[in-house]
Parts: C-alpha cells; sequence; structure tokens
C-alpha cells in the first residue's frame, strides 16, 4: 500500500503557490495600469490639441496676457505629464543597449547639463550604452537638482572616480550637493519618488551597475572593461 505524504510536504507546496499567484496578480495589475496610461496619454493629447488652438485664438484676438500665460502653463504641464507617462511606459519594459566600447568620464561630462563636473581625467572605458547613460545621467541631475534650494541647484557638483581591484574595475559617478533634508527626498523606502529616476537606476542595472540614493549624495556604481 502506497505512503501517503506527509502533511508538512503539502504544506510546504503553499507559499511557492501563493507566490505564483501574487505574481500573476500583478502582471496582470501592470497590463491594466500600462492600458490606463495608454488611454490618459490620449486624453492629454487632445486637450493639449484644444489648449494650443484657444492660445492662438488668444492671440489673435489679443485677449489679456494673464489668460494666455495661463494656457501657456496648462500646455506646459500636459507636455510634463505626456513625458511622464511615456518614462511609465518604458520602465515597465525591458531596457535594450546598443552597447560600444566608450569612455564613461565623456559620457558624464556631456549629459552634466548645468551642474559643475570635473574636468577630464584619465579615460574610463568600457563596454556602454552611450545614449541610454546619458539619458539616466541627465536624469539623475535633473532628480538631484529638484532636491535642492533653487540658489543652490547650479553647485551641484558630479564627481567621476575609478574604484575596485585589477580584476573588477568599476566606476563611481557622484552627484554632490545640499540637499533639502526638510523633504526628505532619498530617504524613503522606495528610494525614489520619480519614474525618470527609476527607469535612470534600470539603465545602470542594465549595465550591471547599481544605484545609492543617501540624503547627501546619488552614487552610481558601474563597472569598467579596463
Amino acid at each position: 500500500m502506497p505512503k501517503m505524504q506527509p502533511a508538512q510536504s503539502i504544506e510546504a507546496m503553499a507559499p511557492a503557490t501563493a507566490k505564483a499567484v501574487d505574481t500573476s496578480e500583478l502582471e496582470d495589475l501592470g497590463r491594466a495600469t500600462l492600458q490606463i496610461v495608454h488611454d490618459l496619454k490620449n486624453q492629454l493629447n487632445g486637450i493639449k490639441l484644444y489648449a494650443t488652438f484657444l492660445r492662438k485664438r488668444f492671440e489673435s484676438e489679443d485677449r489679456p496676457s494673464e489668460e494666455r500665460e495661463i494656457l501657456t502653463k496648462l500646455i506646459d504641464g500636459l507636455d510634463r505629464a505626456a513625458r511622464e507617462m511615456t518614462t511609465l511606459v518604458r520602465y515597465s519594459r525591458p531596457v535594450e543597449l546598443c552597447r560600444r566600447r566608450a569612455n564613461l568620464r565623456t559620457i558624464v561630462l556631456e549629459s552634466a547639463l548645468s551642474s559643475n563636473s570635473e574636468a577630464l581625467e584619465p579615460p574610463l572605458y568600457g563596454e556602454f550604452d552611450p545614449n541610454a547613460l546619458s539619458e539616466a545621467f541627465r536624469s539623475l541631475t535633473e532628480h538631484a537638482a529638484s532636491h535642492v534650494s533653487s540658489r543652490d541647484a547650479k553647485e551641484i557638483a558630479v564627481q567621476v572616480n575609478r574604484t575596485g581591484c585589477a580584476n573588477s574595475p568599476q566606476a563611481i559617478v557622484e552627484w554632490r550637493a545640499k540637499f533639502d533634508n526638510r523633504r526628505d527626498p532619498f530617504g524613503s523606502v522606495h528610494k525614489y519618488e520619480s519614474v525618470r529616476a527609476a527607469l535612470a537606476t534600470r539603465i545602470i542595472e542594465a549595465h550591471g551597475g547599481r544605484v545609492e540614493f543617501s540624503s547627501d549624495a546619488i552614487r552610481a556604481w558601474i563597472p569598467l572593461s579596463d
């Protein structure tokens, strides 16, 4: 007569089954969310077209400047919302890279925007996607700038240095500034509240790196080839 499986073996299967169900539910939620994002983006585009039409009409009718300014601000806000939604859709998809040998220092310097950056030093070569990394660095620079006072926004220092051992060389990119800690910019459980910063993190992780958010800096470690 065959032996019955112990009761604990059946119970041990429960966590795995629950995890599979949770994963399926998250995937369904993700697909539904993306559909909602697409629908909202289409609606925003329609509102933007109408607002643009009104702005041109107001200009031709010589309406008060306050009314034109309100429409301009509305259109700018719609553009920002549309960009955030596009980033959210990209974040939900796998990161695809077009790697080639490139100097990380050059990528950092070119993507530093208005921040203060170190002068070029010995190159840091690796197999990178320059366009993807440039986007990630710009997003992190803007993310850092959004958490400092307007007076200190131009004082963000972007530094890049070599670290790690000879067999596993890395570069560390740091964004340092006088962050407004009253807003607790990087102290949340989720590490970032910006979808663009989240996408930037994914791009760097796709290069084999990692990103750390702290109260005084953003740091990114990226593997080098030599």
